[in-house]
């Protein structure tokens, strides 16, 4: 099953899809949002789901620390109530914490400078929420 994954911020989508068997994480793209259009977005994330015969979607959840939803979590689960309405694919999520920390760390790591960084580290956090999600479930 190739799953598609959403690391949604508030300016950037960073989306990444697994192989057919479930197996691998890669990053796509990182997808800039459209100012207050969420319909916009959606609309893109669906498309590029049917493009990449993706079969499922799974958003990173960003619960706080202390284990509680915030702002953020609210407005993740909204985007995926807008993506239900255009994309009949299962919709499911993957705590996110500390994904965009890990990216960054991966990223300097790999010696990839601060302006190149910002351009890739969502779609890095991405194949992070993937590659937890499949591990989650033992692919």
């Amino acid at each position: 099953m190739r799953i598609l994954a959403l690391d949604i911020g508030e300016v950037r989508i960073g989306l990444a899809i697994s192989d057919v068997l479930g197996i691998t994480a890669n990053p796509i793209e990182t997808y800039v949002r459209k100012k207050n259009d969420l319909a916009a977005d959606v609309a893109y994330i669906a498309a590029l789901a049917r493009e990449r015969g993706a079969e499922k979607l799974v958003l990173g959840l960003p619960i706080n620390m202390d284990g509680t939803e915030g702002e953020r979590v609210h407005k993740t689960r909204a985007c995926a109530e807008a993506l239900s309405g255009v994309c009949p694919l299962p919709i499911d999520y993957q705590d996110e914490r500390l994904t965009t920390v890990t990216a960054e760390r991966v990223l300097i790591e790999q010696g990839v400078r601060r302006e190149k960084r910002k351009t890739v580290i969502d779609k890095v956090a991405a194949t992070i929420i993937l590659r937890c999600y499949l591990d989650r479930y033992g692919r």
